[in-house]
């Protein structure tokens, strides 16, 4: 005769287990972090808008960050916060306007650990971070209160994907010194790049140095290309690219006089796409102002950490999915501090101007008009007293182009080159971009656009206020002191 009691009591026992299997998973399903994004931030250094065939440059041949364009939302009008590798770097890995950063908006400068930094945030959220190459800086970040570099320790590729946590997502920022000068001169030329079909930029005078400088500084913009295009093979063969984001761009202009270090679009536009095939499959272009500082707070989100709200960037999320609730903004504002010591010695200070930019205008504040944009033309020294060009106009860097600018000056027929990219500025200049993409007929003293500048004005000024920059508030302005952290 069965016992039934016996079947009962077992019967009761199994179905407890199960309860107890089941709840018990529910809560470890619960703690399980979701599949989440690797990331890949991919920054060239002084690589330029619009310097990429996907932009229309019938030169420069960038095949894989035109895949990546094809693929995901390529940006057509993306701005720096600085026009200047410390600032624009800061900026962008803390999500915050250049000009809140203290001595962090200048070149050559420290990064307050106090400020949120996007990648430290998503390594206390349990990713892995590595970096390549030139990431943060330059500058000393140990002044700031790091005792790590601030976007985790050097690894080079195959180092970093042998030797990660394959149950942890990854951020890992690819960086390069392309196509920062130096150039080997003639490289772009030898490499089979059509020095004739280079369309040069209103500001420069077409001549051979200068045809043959562009061509070298393409030769680099190509070598990065075809890298970036090589680390993405490597995640393809490890299976894990289709759940990776890539975000391609740069930290501001050609490293050419009147790009690099101004606030006028060749300075402060960059190329810029950001794709995630698993999730974002846009295949976009987007007219949308937008500001690198958005970086942070959009891969915040795409992980699913929190934003802090010190960060005055926005989430590009909302775009990059489609949704409709995203509201283009109206404006982006940008500016400028010390970038090289390129004032007479002793004074540290720089060359302070404030932009604002709408779709078609741009608007500067000049707010040291008296002092020379790219520096003194002659006598300038880094506090280690190692200076190069004769201290000659520092802030607009070196190479052949500068050559021919330089002479210039003694050229009649050419003088206006000279004046473009050396010459003192007005307090206020006004640029209608459509009818003049180069930035080259002020409208300032027009008196037909005084309303204009009034409202535009108004806009910037009210944005710089709200934002906190020290400038136009009562803080203490200590960018024209702040030590020039030369190694």
């Amino acid at each position: 005769m069965k016992n039934y009691k016996k079947i009962y009591e077992r019967a009761v026992w199994l179905v407890a287990l199960g309860i107890l299997f089941l709840s018990s998973a529910g809560a470890l399903g619960a703690d399980e972090p979701p599949n989440r994004p690797n990331i890949v931030v991919c920054l060239a250094d002084d690589w330029g808008w619009p310097h990429a065939s996907a932009y229309g440059d019938a030169t420069v041949r960038t095949p894989v960050f035109d895949r990546l364009g094809a693929e995901g939302v390529l940006f057509e009008k993306a701005f720096v916060s600085s026009p200047s590798c410390t600032p624009s770097r800061n900026a962008m890995l803390t999500g915050q306007d250049f000009y809140r950063l203290g001595e962090g908006a200048n070149l050559w400068s420290a990064l307050d650990v106090e400020h949120p930094n996007f990648v430290q945030l998503l390594k206390e959220d349990g990713y892995e971070i590595a970096h390549y190459r030139k990431a943060w800086g330059p500058g000393k970040y140990k002044a700031g209160g790091y005792e790590a570099f601030p976007i985790g320790p050097w690894k080079g590729p195959e180092r970093f994907l042998e030797e990660r946590d394959p149950e942890k997502p990854f951020l890992y920022w690819f960086g390069t010194h392309d196509p920062h000068r130096p150039y080997d001169t003639g490289i772009g030329k030898a490499s089979g790049i059509d020095v004739d079909g280079i369309e040069v930029p209103g500001f420069l005078p077409d001549a051979p140095e200068v045809r043959g400088d562009i061509a070298d500084y393409y030769f680099e913009v190509e070598r990065w290309d075809r890298e970036v295009g090589e680390f993405m093979q490597r995640l393809e063969a490890e299976g894990i690219l289709e759940n990776t984001i890539f975000i391609v761009t740069g930290d501001h202009g050609m490293p050419f006089p009147r790009a690099k270090s101004n606030l006028y679009d060749y300075g402060t536009r960059v190329p810029l796409v950001i794709w995630w095939p698993a999730e974002w499959a846009a295949q976009a272009r987007s007219e949308a102002l937008v500001s690198l500082n958005d970086i942070a707070p959009t891969v915040l989100e795409a992980a699913g950490a929190d934003v802090p709200e010190a960060m005055t960037g926005r989430s590009l999320v909302p775009l990059l999915e489609e949704d409709s609730s995203f509201e283009p903004r109206d404006f982006i504002v940008f500016g400028r501090e010390r970038h090289n010591t390129s004032q007479m010695p002793p004074s540290l200070a720089g060359y302070p101007s404030r932009a604002i930019r709408t779709p078609d205008w741009l608007l500067l504040l000049n707010l040291e008009p008296e002092r020379w944009p790219m520096g003194v033309p002659g006598g300038a020294t880094l506090p280690s007293g190692h200076t190069w060009d004769q201290g000659r106009f520092l802030d607009a860097g070196s190479g052949p182009t500068k050559e021919v600018l330089m002479e210039s000056f003694n050229d009649h027929e050419n003088r206006q080159y000279w004046n473009w990219a050396f010459a003192k500025r007005p307090a206020v200049e006004l640029y209608h971009v459509p009818t003049d993409p180069f930035q080259l007929n002020n409208l300032a003293e027009d008196p037909e656009q005084e309303a204009r500048i009034k409202s535009l004005k108004a806009d910037l000024i009210g944005y710089l206020e709200a934002t906190g920059d020290p400038r136009f508030t009562e803080e203490a302005v200590i960018f024209d002191t702040a030590p020039y952290r030369w190694p």
